[in-house]
């Protein structure tokens, strides 16, 4: 993923007004993220745990959307498995909840996906960061085929979201 100013980050917000992009935390450490290991950029919001955040670039647009998750404490400590990287986490796996972009958003439409409670998708399916013992299921998929696969289903997530 290429580095991200924060200007850029708030003008791409799909599913949320101006003013809400304009009012929201954005990483003040842009600097020191792992770009080239990043496929999307996510994080949550240190003043209201249960607001998240992400980011990712589709089609050469940069697409950012505003989510609703459970505080990191309510997160239960059962075994779940993220929808997006496919790594299995006790306790680290939260439904993430996205207004829909437009009229739809408006009415109160929205959409949900179980994603790594600390947004760190991209590092897990490269074996960067770990979720702990039998995190990922054994699967015959090369690493790029992972990361291709957290890809498509995060850009599908996006897809729904702004449909």
């Amino acid at each position: 993923m290429k580095p991200l100013t924060e200007q850029e980050i708030r003008t791409a917000f799909v599913n949320c007004t101006k003013g809400e992009a304009k009012r929201l935390s954005v990483p003040r450490d842009l600097t020191d993220r792992p770009w080239d290991d990043l496929d999307y950029l996510g994080w949550r919001d240190p003043q209201a745990p249960e607001r998240a955040y992400l980011v990712m670039e589709l089609d050469g647009l940069t697409k950012a959307l505003a989510l609703r998750c459970p505080s990191p404490a309510a997160s239960r400590m059962r075994r779940s498995m993220c929808s997006m990287c496919v790594t299995t986490h006790t306790g680290g796996v939260s439904l993430m909840v996205a207004p829909k972009a437009g009229k739809a958003g408006q009415q109160g439409n929205s959409v949900g996906a179980y994603i790594c409670s600390d947004l760190s998708c991209s590092l897990y399916v490269r074996g960067k960061k770990d979720a702990g013992v039998g995190s990922r299921p054994h699967e015959s998929l090369t690493p790029e085929e992972k990361i291709q696969r957290t890809v498509a289903n995060l850009a599908a997530f996006i897809a729904k979201v702004t449909a």
